[in-house]
């Protein structure tokens, strides 16, 4: 049976998602506005997968864009509605669930509000149970798929005129760039429904459970917070799996926005010997040491904490704060077949001028 959600998880999922935002992942703030209407709309329904028919439609509601604070943009709860319904109608057919693209401060709640209005269903399946940079990351095995889909995308700042509603068709690794540039155009994040796709596909492709993940770790944070920061802390580490992998101050932060919507660079923190590197595509995508030897890599999850164990996003780092790195091996969660897919990375590479592939496919310690 499924489950309702209601106000209470609203904030777990904006908590828990916060941790699997990996540095990126939305806003909290947005992400309570979001769960907040559909609550308050309806009552969504998380469901396994295996509760709808495998021919079943469900769709990739998610959110596109460079999430640090560093562009002007809106995004409305009706934008991703409005994405829902394009898609539907570009479809010709009902859609029956709603998953995401990947757990995050708001994107863990993207599928509540298009569910809620067009009578679907929350589905406990993400792309990626963290936060990644590229839509191809959390399209559970599409990317490299020479097939036709559809992805539609709504939003934009409307006082400077950037509204732009979407609907391109055409191969994932194709249209992909074309709703990043809409996102640049609209204000740097945009309302995005994608990927139609059966329910048999996201059982035998999607990171099954993602959701509720993110609910319990949620939960857990919550019923910590009255201890203090060090029990949140201590909370987040087993309720993941993870450890902390660095707890130092910034000494450096080289970050820049560019027009394809992301944040891209380097975050250092300590000096010296001990010094880590972290590089950020939006999130983090990796970590090395001070001899450049790589500690973590993309799909691990990799999230800085301030001290009262508040996840930070990149965009709130500044130098000369402490902050904790934790990281969550890939080991320990369910993969979606976009990660594991080699179409992926180059861009990514390329972005960053480091290898994530062959640690990410398991050809490198």
């Amino acid at each position: 049976m499924g489950r309702i959600l209601t106000e209470k998880d609203v904030e777990a999922a904006v908590r828990g998602g916060s941790v699997y935002a990996a540095g990126g992942g939305g806003w909290a703030d947005h992400g309570r506005m979001l769960g907040g209407a559909a609550v308050r709309m309806g009552r969504p329904e998380l469901v396994s997968v295996d509760e709808l028919d495998p021919e079943a439609i469900v769709a990739t509601a998610a959110a596109i864009g460079a999430p640090a604070g560093t562009t002007a943009w809106e995004m409305q709860g009706i934008d991703y509605v409005k994405a829902a319904r394009l898609l539907a109608e570009a479809l010709g057919k009902p859609i029956a669930g709603f998953m995401v693209g990947q757990n995050g401060r708001s994107s863990t709640l993207n599928g509540w509000l298009p569910a809620v209005a067009l009578g679907a269903k929350v589905v406990d399946a993400v792309g990626d149970v963290r936060a990644h940079p590229t839509g191809d990351m959390g399209s559970i095995g599409l990317a490299a798929l020479p097939d036709e889909t559809i992805q539609t995308a709504v939003g934009g700042n409307r006082a400077e005129n950037r509204y732009i509603e979407l609907v391109v068709r055409g191969a994932t690794a194709k249209v992909s760039p074309i709703l990043r540039t809409a996102s640049d155009q609209s204000g740097g994040f945009i309302a995005s429904c994608r990927s139609p796709v059966t329910a048999a596909y996201v059982k035998a492709n999607a990171a099954l459970g993602g959701i509720s993940l993110a609910l319990t770790l949620g939960e857990a944070i919550l019923k910590a917070e009255p201890k203090g920061g060090t029990a949140i802390v201590d909370t987040i580490c087993a309720t993941t799996g993870g450890t902390i992998l660095a707890d130092g101050v910034i000494s450096a932060k080289n970050v820049v926005y560019t027009k394809e919507a992301y944040d891209i660079g380097t975050i250092t923190v300590g000096t010296g010997p001990k010094a880590i590197t972290l590089h950020l595509m939006n999130e983090y995508m990796a970590v090395d040491d001070a001899d450049g030897r790589r500690l973590a890599t993309f799909p691990d999850v990799l999230t800085t904490l301030d001290p009262s164990g508040e996840p930070l996003s990149a965009g709130q780092l500044r130098e000369g704060m402490r902050i904790l790195v934790l990281h969550v091996p890939k080991t320990i969660i369910p993969l979606g077949a976009g990660v594991l897919d080699p179409a992926v990375y180059p861009p990514v590479e390329k972005a960053l001028g480091i290898e994530i592939a062959r640690y990410a496919l398991g050809t490198a310690a």
